[in-house]
């Protein structure tokens, strides 16, 4: 097993949610991401590209500690984090509209799981894209595509969550 990896470790006393954050260029989007992702209490966030990383005074600005408080990961290459997650039984789920892509609501989730937000503008890279085993989406009712990628991750995150105590009884304050 992966050094980092804590997949069925029932003393972690974390959900079984990762987070895969892929070339996020602003700081104070990366500190709002940890918020959501210990709001959860998600197993671990993955930084990847050239996504920036604790410590920093911007992430720590809009992430109040939980910078600190979730386990993370700085890995340069995004596939290598989804085969390692994928070699453990994590299903890897993609947050990006596509011509595939199915509403979020809707999905049929699965745990663990792990879910993949990318660039505020570009979104996800094509190559992680292929590399993951579904990609889900938030419906959009304005003029807009899209969410924020924080605001985007943390909507989906819930919806994880949901679906996890609904499935696997886990406790509603943790």
């Amino acid at each position: 097993m992966t050094r980092w990896m804590e997949v069925g470790d029932p003393t972690t006393g974390r959900n079984p949610i990762y987070v895969i954050v892929e070339n996020v260029r602003s700081l104070f989007n990366v500190g709002a991401i940890f918020r959501a992702a210990d709001g959860v209490k998600a197993r671990r966030v993955f930084l990847t590209g050239f996504t920036g990383h604790p410590p920093r005074p911007e992430i720590q600005k809009v992430a109040l500690g939980a910078d600190r408080a979730v386990p993370w990961t700085h890995c340069s290459d995004t596939r290598s984090v989804i085969c390692a997650l994928r070699r453990e039984g994590v299903r890897v789920l993609a947050l990006e509209r596509t011509e595939r892509s199915v509403d979020f609501q809707t999905y049929p989730y699965s745990f663990p799981v792990a879910v993949v937000v990318g660039h505020e503008v570009a979104g996800i890279a094509p190559e992680t894209l292929s590399a993951c085993d579904a990609c889900v989406h938030i419906p959009m009712c304005g003029t807009k595509r899209s969410l924020n990628v924080s605001v985007a991750c943390g909507v989906l995150l819930y919806e994880v969550l949901r679906h996890a105590r609904s499935r696997e009884s886990l406790p509603r304050n943790g």
